[in-house]
Order: C-alpha cells, then sequence, then structure tokens
C-alpha cells in the first residue's frame, strides 16, 4: 500500500519487499528511533512494527518531517499493519479523471495549485461512473471514459477528524469543451489544457499525489504508443 500523509508518500510492504538499493537510509525498526529528526530523504524501516503507524501518522500530520522524501516500512504481516492504519481513519471513496484532446491534458486550478479534477462517489455510485460525472461537473465538459490508471490513498482532517480518502483515477478523452468552465463553488478558479512541457512545469508547485498520478498516466499513453504535445 502507497499513502500520502500530508503528502509525504509512506509505503506498506511485506518483508520479503526488501529492496535496499532504492534508498538512502535503511534501519532496523526494533533499534530505529522513529522521530521526527531521523526522518530524512528516502527511509526503509525493516522489520517494522505497529506502534510505528501511529508515530508516523503523528509525525506527518503535524507536518513536523521536513526532510523527508519518502518512508517505506516492511511489515512481517503486512495485511495487518495495513488494516490497523485503515482503523485509524474515516474512509471515503472517491474518483476523477485524467482529459486529454488534441496531445493536450487538462488540470484545475483550486486552493492555489494545479490539480485534476474529482471528487466523492454518491451512494451505491460505481468508481467509473462516479469519475465522468465529476469531471463533466467540475469542468462543464463532456468526456468518455477509457482504463483505470492508478488507485491513490492520502490523508487529511476535516472537521477534526482524521480522513483517509481512496481515488479512483481514469483517463478519459474529451468529446466536447465548448462550454468549459470551472466550478467555483468547489473552489476551482481556473482550467486549462496544458502541453507536456506546461504541465511539468506547472506541477512542480502542486502536489507529489498529483505529480504521481501524472506520471501513471503519461505510462499508460506510453504503453499506447499514444503521443503528447
Amino acid at each position: 500500500m502507497k499513502v500520502f500523509i500530508n503528502d509525504n508518500p509512506v509505503y506498506f510492504r511485506g518483508q520479503e519487499s526488501d529492496d535496499h538499493h532504492v534508498y538512502d537510509h535503511v534501519v532496523d525498526g526494533a533499534e530505529f528511533d522513529l522521530a521526527h529528526a531521523n526522518l530524512v530523504d528516502n527511509l526503509l524501516v525493516r522489520s517494522a512494527q505497529i506502534d510505528h503507524i501511529d508515530k508516523v501518522i503523528e509525525i506527518l500530520s503535524d507536518k513536523k518531517a521536513k526532510r523527508l522524501n519518502s518512508i517505506t516500512f516492511l511489515f512481517e504481516d503486512k495485511e495487518k499493519a495495513v488494516k490497523y492504519f485503515k482503523s485509524n481513519f474515516k474512509i471515503i471513496k472517491a474518483a476523477g479523471g485524467i482529459v486529454k484532446k488534441d496531445r493536450k491534458t487538462l488540470a484545475i486550478y483550486r486552493l492555489g495549485k494545479w490539480d485534476f479534477p474529482k471528487g466523492k462517489l454518491e451512494k451505491k455510485e460505481t468508481p467509473e461512473l462516479g469519475a465522468v460525472r465529476e469531471v463533466e461537473e467540475e469542468c462543464a465538459i463532456k468526456v468518455r471514459l477509457k482504463e483505470k490508471v492508478v488507485k491513490t490513498w492520502h490523508t487529511y482532517v476535516q472537521n477534526g477528524k482524521r480522513i483517509l480518502k481512496r481515488t479512483d483515477w481514469y483517463l478519459m478523452d474529451c468529446l466536447d469543451d465548448s462550454n468549459m468552465t470551472p466550478q467555483l463553488e468547489e473552489k476551482i478558479t481556473d482550467i486549462k489544457w496544458f502541453t507536456k512541457k506546461e504541465m511539468d512545469r506547472s506541477l512542480l508547485t502542486s502536489y507529489r499525489s498529483i505529480r504521481y498520478i501524472y506520471q501513471k498516466y503519461l505510462r499508460v499513453l506510453e504503453k499506447q504508443k499514444v503521443e503528447i504535445d
């Protein structure tokens, strides 16, 4: 499982996933002091313990780990660890889309950052239907649903409660953008078609999770041998 806690990438994996060479630091969870001063660069914690989950939630939620790029925990029982992590949050399901048209990609400007359209699923709504509905509502365009790009998890606090949002992201083709308008009531103030160069530059100041989604989208296009400007 990969989850973004306050936009910090956190991975929960099994012990067999040990892969030293992609990390800056490798530590033993039985001896490691999980304090904010020790969370730096790309960190791997082997033999991770359940209490590490409580500590990392607290530290990252308080935005104390300023020098951390990512942290990976290797658990003996990964499923138990993931279940415990999720138990600390109210889970909300959402869906969104990355829309392309004429070799360009759509992005929305919300709360000071470029983002992709998404939103919570309605009761009994499938992710596919919810993704199309949210994109069409937030952008006032018509789209055709294509394949799933990626699933993301990210946390935030709302009215004092911890929220874990699962979002299913889909590739979409734009069918009609003649009435394209940002949905102001959703705090979207701009909407724009981007070339790849423009998107790369604009997402530098966006969320890590959005950059991650965009990279997954580019890989899907690459596999399909679809080119964008």
